[in-house]
């Protein structure tokens, strides 16, 4: 394929974790059983929700779409990654590097929005009980899964656009397990301000904006429980946003520990470690989460499975 400068690229090779032929199997190991634990795991949620008349509500609409976003997510950058080990190979093709760049960026904003309109549905259970019911309607909950997947593929879009306008260095190794924006930029040959600056936009608009409503929404939340007179009031209240609030904690707060690390170090294999911990693990752990205190998620999936529910 050619690019500008009559620049030819048509491979990219993936450094991954280590240099070291003797870790493969138990990096292979691991990251297998991690990959499948995430996709069944979110696969039951997704299944137990359908399932379950029960469960026909906005928490749980907002929770099957996360699940099948976190799927999505991790099957973007994990089989490749296992393939290429099990190959003994670090390639991977142009168009596949695009492509997996594009699809990471779409569920990285997919959930990051998915995770803003959650908190706003525990932010009116909570603060407008009353009102839940008509606030939170069918339309409403469509609407705001519609314009998340708008913007973000929207902008996706633009961002793998922009990239394809680029000409790349010789040097042609990432050094991490998948095609990451940030690590593109830097292999770039011709000038990438206008990519810099739309990454920085991005990421303070559509990475900013929604977590400033999660944060507005639990400060609204945490007032309205303080307001609670009984202890079992505040307990029962808290209970209801308990998990949501476990996963929006899991994902920022690993999402910026990545990039304030890479921003504070030039060491590319740190940031690529740090980063499994949002990319395969937060979602891997989102199951488990919303389901062990759960006890109607815990319900529709001993009905799935055939166990009796008492």
């Amino acid at each position: 394929m050619e690019l500008g400068n009559d620049t030819h690229i048509s491979k990219f090779l993936l450094l991954g974790f280590s240099e070291e032929p003797a870790l493969w199997p138990l990096i292979f190991g691991l990251f297998l059983s991690m990959y499948l634990i995430t996709v069944f795991g979110n696969l039951l949620i997704i299944l137990a929700v359908s399932s379950d008349s029960h469960l026909h509500t906005p928490m749980y609409f907002f929770l099957a779409n996360l699940s099948f976003v976190d799927i999505c997510f991790t099957s973007t950058t994990v089989p490749k990654m296992l393939l290429n080990i099990l190959t003994q190979s670090k390639v991977i093709n142009y168009a596949g590097c695009i492509s997996q760049m594009y699809f990471f960026l779409l569920c990285v904003e997919l959930d990051d929005f998915l995770l803003s309109a959650m908190a706003y549905d525990r932010f009116v259970a909570i603060c407008h009980p009353l009102h839940y019911t008509v606030i939170m309607n069918p339309q409403l909950c469509g609407l705001l899964v519609l314009v998340s997947w708008i913007i973000s593929v929207t902008n996706s879009l633009l961002q793998t656009l922009m990239v394809l306008q680029l000409s790349f260095c010789t040097d042609m190794e990432i050094p991490h397990f998948f095609c990451e924006l940030n690590q593109m930029l830097q292999l770039a040959c011709s000038d990438t301000f206008l990519n810099d600056m739309m990454m920085y936009f991005a990421t303070v608009l559509l990475g900013g904006a929604p977590l400033a409503g999660v944060l507005y929404s639990y400060s609204k939340i945490v007032s309205s429980i303080c307001g609670i007179s009984s202890a079992q009031g505040k307990y029962r209240a808290f209970s209801t946003c308990a998990s949501h609030l476990s996963v929006v904690s899991l994902f920022y707060c690993t999402g910026l520990g990545v990039y304030l690390s890479s921003a504070a170090t030039q060491s590319s294999r740190s940031s690529a470690t740090a980063s499994v911990m949002y990319t395969v693990v937060s979602p891997m752990l989102n199951p488990f989460i919303y389901s062990l205190r759960n006890g109607d998620i815990k319900r529709a999936l001993k009905r799935i499975v055939g166990v009796p529910v008492t």
